[in-house]
């Protein structure tokens, strides 16, 4: 007599996608929660500043970027979500604007990876060469301020193949285009970004607070799904 073999339980990608959502924008608050309030550098900032920073505050900046790559992975499998979500009504179109997202998503991981390499290597470092410091803080500054251009990516793939989709309402996709804006325009910006502190640095933080506003309705929208053969729609 053959025994039939249970099957195992189904996991609802949708929902996992979701809450991966919620969990990557916690992480990346947290990360800056833990950073910030300790003076974290702005960009553009003077090199003395930065060096006394990261000689006190080493190993908070170790902290703050522990929880880095678990961010990069809750952000990949929430893209991976909405691409799941979104792809078939996109083939019935002959589009691809998930896969923009999704991509987007991929890039910013890679960039921000840099970013927090950079400090982690400045955190590190043992002996007080100002030039290597300043070098190492630039590229950082540069790579921190162009990456608005991968999240952009993101925010504009995922939010017009949401609408197409009508996976998402009106006003969701608005607020993606919105930061996705301000977001391109400070990495447009970056060498005037980069050398003068001042008001232009509020686009890149205005649009990033949008982004994360963003990834919560997105991730409850993708909590809420109900899969039907032709189109996705919201319980």
């Amino acid at each position: 007599m053959i025994r039939q073999q249970a099957r195992p339980a189904a996991v609802n990608f949708s929902r996992l996608s979701g809450i991966a959502a919620f969990g990557f924008a916690f992480l990346i608050v947290m990360s800056n929660v833990i950073v910030a309030p300790a003076g974290l550098p702005r960009t553009g900032a003077d090199i003395g500043e930065v060096t006394a920073f990261f000689s006190a505050e080493g190993d908070l900046v170790g902290l703050g970027s522990a929880l880095t790559p678990a961010a990069w992975a809750l952000a990949t499998l929430f893209g991976a979500g909405a691409v799941a979500a979104l792809r078939r009504s996109e083939r019935e179109r002959g589009e691809a604007w998930s896969l923009l997202g999704f991509a987007g998503i991929l890039l910013q991981n890679a960039a921000f990876a840099a970013v927090i390499a950079i400090r982690l290597a400045i955190a590190s470092r043992t002996s007080d060469d100002a030039g290597a410091t300043s070098g190492l803080w630039a590229l950082h500054d540069a790579l921190f301020t162009l990456n608005g251009t991968f999240l952009a990516l993101a925010l504009v793939g995922l939010s017009v193949g949401g609408r197409r989709a009508g996976l998402i309402r009106p006003w969701h996709g608005t607020l993606g285009l919105l930061s996705a804006t301000l977001l391109f325009t400070s990495a447009t910006l970056a060498p005037l970004v980069i050398d003068r502190t001042g008001p232009l640095g509020l686009l890149g933080l205005g649009g990033w607070l949008l982004w994360v506003v963003w990834l919560g309705a997105y991730g409850t929208t993708l909590i809420r799904l109900k899969s039907t053969p032709h189109s996705p729609q919201i319980a």
